[in-house]
């Protein structure tokens, strides 16, 4: 038996609760994720021309782009870049890629592949489907990519906007948007929002959700457990799901019924743990 099914039989679990693949099924929709995913809704439904959704590593964005994506429906066609680089042309050719858009023959030009792209759009807008281009970890675009992609919500129809931009990333990304040469970028974002670090509070109710999302009381982590994994990550959901997972496996290991301070201590003592809350930027701030 593989020792991570081991140390899930030894709490009664189906299956480990802390893994670190975002899963819309582990979402656990604390006062700041239901505030975010209700601007990346708004944002969709008024039709705003620009979204910026940012946090830390770690966050929840990802996961939260994908809670969202199971809730689009036919009117809306999405395209998702996960982690565009490059320069002129290359990232109109990332764009073509995310709506299984044919390169055109010679596609070095970058005229014919805006144009591809814009007989894309006017080919959904003539179906009554509105176009949606999510960024994630848009800020690993550069400024001049930033402003190319901008540049795509100029293509209108009369009052209606032909593409809507969703742009999701880590704090960086929103000191590129308040860049003076980026002010007509900033001025399309009519929603944003950025995930802050979870209190403790908010810590412990998310642990107890995902142990019970898999079949667990709720209760496998005492308070003061709870209370160092919260200062140890700061927070950050990623970090605590590395923590609390490593935290189980050592608590398995000395066969204890529950995930005591001890054994949080012993995993940080041993060095086993490499996360660690990193300075907050200026936009963080912990939700109350």
């Amino acid at each position: 038996m593989a020792t991570e099914a081991m140390y899930a039989d030894h709490f009664g679990l189906t299956e480990r609760p802390f893994t670190l693949l975002p899963d819309p099924g582990f979402l656990y929709w604390s006062p700041q994720h239901k505030r975010a995913f209700s601007v990346l809704e708004f944002g969709l439904l008024s039709r705003a021309p620009i979204t910026l959704i940012t946090g830390e590593v770690g966050s929840g964005k990802t996961t939260l782009l994908r809670a969202l994506l199971e809730k689009m429906d036919a009117t809306l066609t999405i395209g998702l870049i996960s982690n565009a680089q490059g320069g002129r042309g290359e990232l109109m050719q990332w764009v073509l890629n995310a709506f299984d858009i044919p390169l055109p023959a010679e596609r070095s030009d970058y005229v014919q592949l805006f144009q591809a792209f814009l007989d894309f759009l006017v080919e959904e807008y003539g179906e009554g489907r509105r176009v949606v281009l999510i960024i994630d970890e848009a800020q690993n675009l550069s400024v001049e990519g930033l402003e190319e992609i901008r540049m795509l919500t100029n293509v209108n129809s009369n009052k209606d906007e032909l593409i809507q931009l969703v742009l999701v990333g880590q704090p960086e990304l929103r000191d590129m948007v308040h860049k003076p040469e980026m002010r007509q970028l900033a001025q399309r974002v009519a929603a944003n929002f950025h995930l802050g670090p979870m209190n403790e509070e908010t810590v412990a109710a998310y642990i107890a959700h995902r142990l019970v999302t898999v079949g667990g009381t709720g209760q496998e982590f005492t308070p003061e457990a709870i209370t160092l994994i919260h200062k140890t990550t700061g927070g950050v959901p990623r970090l605590v799901n590395q923590l609390c997972d490593l935290s189980m496996l050592y608590a398995w290991s000395d066969e204890a019924a529950e995930v005591t301070r001890t054994a949080v201590d012993a995993v940080l003592n041993d060095g086993v743990f490499f996360g660690a809350a990193s300075e907050p930027s200026r936009y963080a701030k912990q939700e109350t």
